[in-house]
C-alpha cells in the first residue's frame, strides 16, 4: 500500500518568524524568467546526498501532479522540499502571528492555500500509486542523513512490496 510520509524530524516547536533564506539570496536585477522555486538551497542539500549514494532522480519532474522537486520515477516516489514558512508548519503559531502583521489577508490567505494544494497533490499521486514524502527545509538542512534514510526505507518498502505482488499466470 502507498503511503505519504510527513516528516517533522524537529521535536520542538519553533516560534520564531523569519523570511525565507532563498528570499534574501537575490538581487533586483534577477532575470525575469527565473524561476525562485526551484534549485533552492534545501532542494540542492538533499539532492547532494542523494546523487552521494548512487540514487538517481528527476528535477522538478513535470508528468505527475504537483511538480515534485525529486521524482525518483523507478520507484515512484515523489518528493516535497517545503520551506517551513510558505507550507504552514506550525500553523497553530504562524496564524496568529501574521493576523498582527502588514497584509496579514494576503499571507493567511496564501498559505492556507498552499496546504490545500499540497493535500490536493498528495492525493492525486496516491491515486496514481506514488509515494509522497514531504521535508521541512529545516530538517533537510540539519538532518540530511536521517532524510535520506527515509527515503531508502521507501525504497525498500517499495521494492518489497513490488516482489511480493502476485500476478496471475495465463495460459496462450
Amino acid at each position: 500500500m502507498k503511503k505519504i510520509i510527513t516528516l517533522c524530524l524537529s521535536l520542538c516547536m519553533t516560534a520564531a518568524l523569519a523570511a525565507p533564506a532563498y528570499a534574501l539570496e537575490y538581487s533586483i536585477d534577477a532575470p525575469n524568467d527565473y524561476d525562485f522555486g526551484k534549485d533552492t538551497s534545501i532542494e540542492v542539500c538533499l539532492r547532494k546526498a542523494l546523487w552521494e549514494r548512487g540514487m538517481r532522480y528527476r528535477k522538478n519532474y513535470d508528468k505527475i501532479p504537483g511538480k515534485p522537486d525529486i521524482a525518483l520515477t523507478k520507484y515512484k516516489i515523489a518528493i516535497f522540499c517545503d520551506s517551513e514558512f510558505f507550507h504552514g508548519k506550525d500553523w497553530e503559531v504562524l496564524k496568529p502571528r501574521l493576523e498582527k502583521s502588514n497584509n496579514s489577508d494576503y499571507w493567511i490567505h496564501k498559505i492556507s492555500r498552499n496546504m490545500e494544494r499540497d493535500d490536493e497533490v498528495n492525493k492525486q499521486l496516491l491515486f496514481m500509486g506514488w509515494t509522497v514524502i514531504r521535508f521541512w527545509g529545516k530538517d533537510i538542512l540539519k538532518r540530511t542523513d536521517e532524510c535520506v534514510k527515509v527515503i531508502e526505507e521507501a525504497i525498500f518498502d517499495n521494492k518489497v512490496s513490488y516482489d511480493n505482488t502476485i500476478v496471475d499466470d495465463y495460459e496462450i
